[in-house]
């Protein structure tokens, strides 16, 4: 059988071939109904269009290459899946890499992605405890864009989460529902998100003229046991605390087990002396058949995949666009635990 060939659809759509490959690129002021021609001689006579080859020949491309370093991230998973959908709906391929190392794995990440030609890269930063991307990274010159959770000093397009307003909502909806006794359990002290949290913090502990106590700050180990006995020590020396804010869904699952080895449990009724309750920082959909269930303030992992995927093809058709960054604010979703 013969090969359908661009040259077939533009006989068939009696248009010219350059109209054709036009709306391929979806380029060009092409009408509607012209369009709807050559997408109608598409179907009929079966054509696929090969992206590469066109890529070759126009010194263009429509493959994005994606780094995601760290899969045990639940940030940066939610993150990829948003980056590769809404790239896809425009017309964009990924290609993922993930570098055990940022030294040799990552040059060689590069290098492939350079093999593939493929038009920039979106970096998914996860360390939380380094404010600098890695040196190959920094040197990359494709069109770069990182998503990542926490700052980032270096000049770059970034995409992140806003964790001082994270923290700020979280705290202020507790005030308001009376808590004057709060909180911030977990991280480790040379986390920078949770730096940020307690800067908000600490900030809106402020404004209510209720003073931040350092022992209300606790920093453990990410894992529900560490969290577990730093609750039960936090509260058997302050058992006025009513409300924990929760660095991570480990440091909530961990909280609960402390508040009941102390006799107390976790609920929203600040009047009720024994309850204390919890907000966390995550979506905390996936352990939610808890009871009671989380309340928490969301991540903005899918806006944030728009967010950076947007911001690449921006700078695709915008070489001179300046260096944009943008922070993400969280938005609390109220549940039975507070």
């Amino acid at each position: 059988m013969k090969k359908v060939s661009i040259i077939d659809v533009a006989k068939r759509a009696g248009v010219s071939v350059s109209t054709v490959s036009l709306v391929l690129r979806q380029k060009g002021k092409i009408s509607e109904a012209t369009i709807g021609k050559v997408h109608a001689a598409i179907d009929e006579l079966g054509y696929v269009h090969n992206v590469a080859a066109a890529n070759l020949r126009s010194n263009t491309s429509n493959l994005i290459g994606l780094i995601l370093r760290d899969f045990s991230d639940s940030f940066s998973i939610k993150v990829m899946a948003s980056i590769v959908q809404e790239l896809e709906a425009q017309g964009y391929m990924v290609f993922l890499g993930q570098p055990q190392n940022e030294h040799e794995h990552l040059e060689r990440c590069l290098l492939s992605f350079k093999q593939q030609g493929v038009a920039g890269v979106i970096y998914l930063a996860s360390d939380a405890h380094r404010e600098t991307l890695p040196t190959l990274i920094r040197q990359c010159p494709l069109p770069l864009v990182v998503a990542s959770q926490s700052p980032i000093k270096d000049e770059c397009n970034l995409v992140l989460r806003d964790n001082q307003q994270a923290a700020s909502l979280a705290t202020r909806y507790l005030i308001e529902r009376g808590h004057r006794y709060i909180a911030y359990l977990g991280g480790k002290e040379s986390d920078l998100i949770r730096q940020q949290r307690l800067v908000g913090f600490r900030q809106t502990l402020a404004k209510f003229g209720i003073a931040c106590r350092d022992e209300f700050t606790p920093a453990c180990d990410d894992d529900t046991w560490a969290a577990s006995m730093a609750t039960r020590q936090l509260l058997e020396n302050n058992n006025a605390i009513t409300a924990l804010l929760c660095h991570s869904p480990d440091a909530m699952i961990g909280g609960i087990n402390g508040i009941h080895q102390v006799g107390r449990t976790v609920g929203k009724d600040v009047f009720l002396t024994q309850q204390v309750a919890l907000i966390g920082f995550e979506d905390m959909l996936h352990i939610n058949l808890t009871s009671p269930v989380f309340t928490w303030v969301s991540s903005a992992s899918e806006e944030t995949g728009r967010q950076a995927a947007t911001l690449m093809i921006r700078k695709l058709k915008d070489p001179e666009l300046q260096i944009q960054r943008i922070a993400l604010s969280g938005q609390l979703v109220v549940r039975e635990s507070a």
